[in-house]
């Protein structure tokens, strides 16, 4: 798998899979539990819809080769390489990421829970064409940052950790912007090994997204 060098000099391993074909690439941004099996999956997935994706191990500055189960020790493990890391430094890796693929196509982050967080950043400060946040749960503290990218956002309506009020703050910032919110759906609904998938939920927002990745020219 490709090792990314960053601008100051870091590198980073990635898991990529490059499809015969790819007009367009797709930056996956993982949770707080590394670049796990599920994630991996969700790489092959996009991959399978024709995009060349990428994982960035963006805990590498942390600590290397971090997968994580979606369990109480997982988490509290995960939150606390997140408290050890800069916001500046990921979106140097993510960086990284997109320059790597950039020369196949038009190119797209896509994000989950920490990463969708990283995807609503990186719409503001990264050369993509499209980002889309699933249940990032910092957007609406940097709901000021404007995108210069299309953007496309996710959340669960039963999430305890996303308020729905900061969520409407956002859509009220930005009317124009696609912002999706699933009844009966919790955090992390999109990630089938937790127990708060919600398949339905999950289709729903797949099919969403890729359209809005067609329409925005990713793919």
């Amino acid at each position: 798998m490709p090792v990314l060098t960053t601008n100051d000099g870091h590198t980073l391993d990635s898991y990529e899979v490059h499809p015969d074909g790819a007009v367009a690439s797709v930056v996956i941004i993982q949770e707080i539990f590394g670049v796990n099996p599920h994630i991996r999956s969700v790489v092959d997935r996009y991959a399978e819809a024709g995009y060349r994706a990428i994982a960035p191990a963006v805990f590498d500055r942390v600590e290397r080769n971090v997968e994580l189960n979606y369990d109480a020790d997982g988490k509290a493990k995960g939150r606390g390489i997140v408290g050890d890391m800069s916001l500046e430094d990921t979106m140097l890796d993510v960086a990284a990421a997109v320059d790597h693929v950039s020369d196949t196509g038009p190119v797209a982050v896509v994000g989950f829970c920490y990463g969708g967080s990283i995807a609503w950043l990186a719409s503001s400060e990264l050369p993509i064409a499209a980002a889309v946040g699933y249940y990032g749960g910092m957007v609406n503290q940097f709901k000021d940052r404007t995108p210069n990218a299309a953007v496309m956002l996710h959340f669960g309506a039963l999430d305890d950790m996303i308020p729905l009020d900061g969520i409407g703050e956002v859509a009220e910032m930005y009317p124009d912007m696609p912002i999706h919110i699933y009844d009966d759906a919790g955090h992390g609904f999109s990630c089938d090994a937790r127990g708060s998938y919600h398949p339905e939920s999950a289709t729903l927002a797949q099919q969403r997204t890729f359209e809005f990745l067609r329409v925005n020219g990713v793919g």
